[in-house]
């Protein structure tokens, strides 16, 4: 980064708003006193490091190349490691060894190298085994961020070692696609796994106004049990449920109460229901599984 401009960091937690985020500002800001704090989010649902991982990853695209630092870390203070990535992009993503970081490396150009938090002249004279956010994972990001070199973190760790989520992956079937909710946004939208092509290599092209039926459940896992059904009897005998919805480009080509599908901004397929709350209409959650195929 060149010395003239200011360092960017991301910055997201579960803490939420009652005052530890702000203390690890504080600490950022005491080493990177001219840094860029850019909050992605720290109303992440406690401990739930699969939505911090996608709202990291939703993220880290549109920030400029710099420093992301990111905790939901319900192991802090056990064996689980603090990392530091270096991404193909360049970017260094600072966090628990939870799975957190990782489909952010992915997003920016693979995992590059990553390297254990080991280095105590970065870290704060004192670290509690309950806040590394302020302690560690703060303070090693502050001084990444303006420019200390990214091998003196710590020893280098081996990538295929990492921690990853199991998460869920679309498997196109011939007249379905089978996927699950990765996670629910603020407005009740699913997000699922998956992208209009594995839509299209399911069920063959989808154009705005195409009539689709999604059947779900809230149960988690089995995947392509759900792909294997054919018809909504099938599904009512296994206890999935199921609803007609329609293929759409925007919210408002549907009306008011309408269950859609659609491409988010992220190129992902996702559920909603216009001017609703689509979760508490089908009572789903993430890791639910869903089916989705043509009316």
């Amino acid at each position: 980064m060149p010395a003239t401009e200011r360092p960017v960091i991301g910055f997201l937690t579960d803490f939420g708003y009652d005052g530890a985020a702000a203390i690890c500002r504080g600490v950022m800001l005491s080493i990177a006193r001219d840094a860029q704090i850019i909050d992605i989010s720290h109303a992440v649902r406690k401990f739930a490091i699969a939505d911090g991982a996608y709202l990291l990853r939703a993220a880290v695209p549109w920030l400029p190349i710099g420093v992301s630092v990111a905790v939901v870390d319900p192991g802090v203070g056990t064996a689980r490691r603090p990392i530091a990535i270096r991404t193909g992009r360049g970017d260094l993503l600072v966090g628990p060894d939870n799975g957190l970081l990782v489909p952010a490396a992915e997003r920016l150009g693979g995992v590059a190298s990553v390297r254990e938090l080991q280095n105590r002249a970065w870290m704060l004279p004192a670290t509690s085994a309950t806040f590394h956010g302020r302690d560690i994972f703060s303070p090693i990001g502050a001084h990444l961020a303006i420019g200390e070199p990214f091998e003196e973190v710590g020893a280098e760790l081996d990538v295929g070692g990492l921690v990853r989520l199991d998460l869920p992956e679309p498997e196109a079937h011939q007249g379905r696609l089978a996927t699950g909710v990765v996670y629910v946004d603020s407005f009740g939208n699913l997000r699922l796994a998956g992208g209009v092509t594995d839509l299209h290599a399911a069920l063959g092209p989808v154009e705005p106004g195409t009539g689709l039926i999604v059947d779900y459940s809230a149960a988690r896992g089995g995947f392509s049990a759900l792909a294997a059904s054919e018809t909504g009897a099938a599904d009512a005998r296994r206890g999935d449920r199921w609803e007609r919805l329609t293929w759409r480009r925007t919210f408002g080509e549907a009306s008011p109460g309408d269950l859609l599908a659609y491409e988010d901004s992220s190129g992902n397929l996702a559920i909603a229901v216009s001017n609703g709350d689509a979760a508490s209409r089908l009572g789903a959650s993430t890791g639910a599984r869903i089916g989705i195929r043509r009316a």
